[in-house]
């Protein structure tokens, strides 16, 4: 899997293939530039603090962010060094394009030291999973060998299943969740993790490609199409919290921005515009918050330095 979506990410421009958040509407990047505000406020106000966002896809959420920052907060905008993490050298020439002033590193242990505020929107559901069997004697890991499923007998996996259950197992998230949160308990700050998938993850496969924007088999021309998994949020929250982090939520997305006001940004949006133009900005604040579109199958997750009091977004 990891191969696979290093090869695509390097070849093809996904936003042929998928529609992410920040994507749909200014208001997604506008609402975590409030939040990210909020957090250096609760974190001090320190002079300097690095901004950073892991998977930035165009770069069009952090954009959206730190055009509210600069008018709404231009001491956070003073303070701010931006890096993005990021290993496509394809993606990060339309992110220099977009964010100028952005610095690059290949992973999370690469950024320099101080405070941080890091935001990783649909970039967990991408790493490599691991895919467990149960069978009546035990149970099997998958691996992949020529295009087809190959099972091996292996010792339990972390999580358990019923017998003929596949069980995933996000490693490479927990172990990202894990190293973000031991950095903001030692250097200060918060990482906002948004990804889809359930509050709590019980046994069945989520393993899924898209291929010009339509299902396709993941095992089918790798390299070709975007390969994701859900996002075990509650094992996030726990190998967090074991690495000593604050942890808030899981939220359901749709509550998230709804806290955060993204309605009544529509409406001072909407404003004076034509009603056609005002209806879209209404429906783009729907597609991303109601619970029959994007606001439920998203959920999202705050790591933070236990001394950085945070409810916005995550308290009603």
């Amino acid at each position: 899997m990891a191969r696979a979506n290093a090869a695509y990410y390097a070849t093809h421009d996904p936003f042929a293939d998928f529609v992410t958040a920040p994507e749909i509407s200014q208001m997604f990047g506008e609402l975590i530039g409030a939040w990210a505000a909020g957090c250096w406020q609760a974190m001090g106000s320190p002079a300097r603090v690095l901004v950073a966002e892991a998977g930035p896809g165009r770069g069009t959420l952090m954009a959206d962010a730190l055009r509210l920052v600069d008018r709404m907060a231009p001491d956070l905008s003073r303070a701010l060094e931006l890096w993005l993490i990021e290993t496509s050298e394809r993606l990060r020439a339309k992110q220099e394009r977009t964010l100028p002033r952005a610095q690059f590193v290949h992973e999370l242990s690469s950024l320099p030291e101080g405070p941080l505020i890091l935001i990783a929107n649909e970039f967990l559901d991408a790493l490599p999973i691991r895919q467990f069997c149960r069978t009546e004697s035990g149970f099997t890991e998958r691996f992949v060998w020529n295009n087809a499923y190959l099972e091996m007998p292996c010792d339990a996996p972390p999580r358990d299943a019923g017998p003929g259950e596949i069980v995933e197992w996000g490693e490479a998230a927990e172990a990202f969740t894990s190293a973000l949160a031991r950095r903001v308990v030692h250097s200060g700050g918060v990482g906002l993790l948004v990804d889809y998938g359930p509050a709590r993850s019980g046994p069945g496969e989520s393993l899924q490609a898209l291929r010009g924007g339509k299902p396709a088999d993941p095992l089918s021309e790798p390299g070709t199409a975007d390969l994701t998994a859900h996002v075990d949020f509650e094992a996030l929250a726990r190998v967090a919290r074991a690495a000593g982090a604050a942890v808030y939520g899981p939220v359901a997305q749709g509550s998230f921005l709804s806290r955060l006001g993204i309605y009544q940004r529509a409406q001072v949006l909407a404003r004076g515009k034509e009603p056609r133009l005002a209806m879209k900005l209404m429906a783009e604040a729907n597609r991303l918050a109601d619970p029959t579109a994007m606001g439920s199958l998203f959920k999202v997750l705050a790591v933070a330095d236990p001394k950085i009091p945070l409810t916005a977004g995550f308290v009603a």
